[in-house]
């Protein structure tokens, strides 16, 4: 009964984050929004709004790109949360909307940046309202985590009845099944890589607007580092001997 009841709480307190989350993107969403007009009134000089988007097309892509990726992420996020503690989902999901979720916010305050004036009011509000939405995201993860772990019985490795034999075997196909995985993670690495190359391209946005890493580093799980070759060390040039002070020869009459 206990537990049970932590469970609810445990979910009631994970529904309340998710929707200060979507608070948090509704706010960000207006702070960008303010910034744009901002960019807009202050860059458009004589020409007219249409003109300045037409004539920043590009700028405008990567910016409506940007937020599109926020409030899909956001509602991703919350849907594979209650996924999760159902059982119906993985965690994993979850962990990937968080970090779409940054990297998107890290574009949209980039693009935004790019146009945004130095001493813009506006622009350090937007910084405000992403890093509020990571941190809401992270919550988010945080919370459905402890639900999950409150609600599931974790199986524990019982291997004391069997033979050594049967050990040994089991051994093997661990091993042969670690293998498969690390080579089928190294494969799905790639096939990430090129996955991101292909959406920036599609969605228009310039290489200077695209996040690090995207809130994940695409390395291979053991990366294999090609060292130069080492050089031969230099020989240290010898000190030349100190010359002997000889007395002068004295002859003899």
């Amino acid at each position: 009964m206990a537990a049970t009841s932590a469970a609810a709480i445990e979910e009631a307190v994970r529904k309340l984050i998710c929707t200060d989350l979507m608070k948090a993107i509704r706010t960000l969403v207006i702070a960008s929004t303010d910034l744009q007009k901002e960019i807009v009134e202050s860059g458009r000089g004589a020409a007219t709004i249409k003109e300045f988007y037409a004539r920043n097309s590009r700028w405008t892509e990567g910016l409506i790109s940007a937020a599109k990726a926020v409030g899909w992420g956001a509602t991703e996020m919350v849907e594979s949360a209650d996924k999760v503690v159902l059982h119906t989902g993985k965690y994993e999901e979850l962990i990937v909307c968080s970090h779409e979720i940054a990297a998107s916010t890290a574009q949209l305050v980039a693009a935004s940046k790019v146009k945004a004036d130095r001493n813009s009011k506006r622009l350090p509000v937007l910084q405000q309202a992403s890093r509020h939405v990571n941190e809401m995201a992270a919550k988010v993860v945080a919370s459905t985590k402890t639900g999950q772990e409150h609600l599931e019985d974790k199986d524990t490795m019982d291997f004391s009845g069997m033979s050594l034999i049967k050990l040994r075997k089991e051994e093997m196909e661990s091993q042969v099944k670690v293998l498969e995985l690390e080579s089928q993670l190294e494969n799905e690495r790639l096939r990430l890589g090129e996955l991101r190359k292909k959406h920036y391209d599609l969605a228009g946005v310039p290489p200077e607007q695209v996040p690090e890493g995207n809130g994940e580093t695409p390395s291979l799980a053991h990366p294999v580092t090609m060292s130069p070759k080492p050089k031969p060390a230099l020989m240290k040039k010898p000190a030349l001997a100190q010359k002997p002070n000889i007395p002068p020869k004295t002859s003899f009459k």
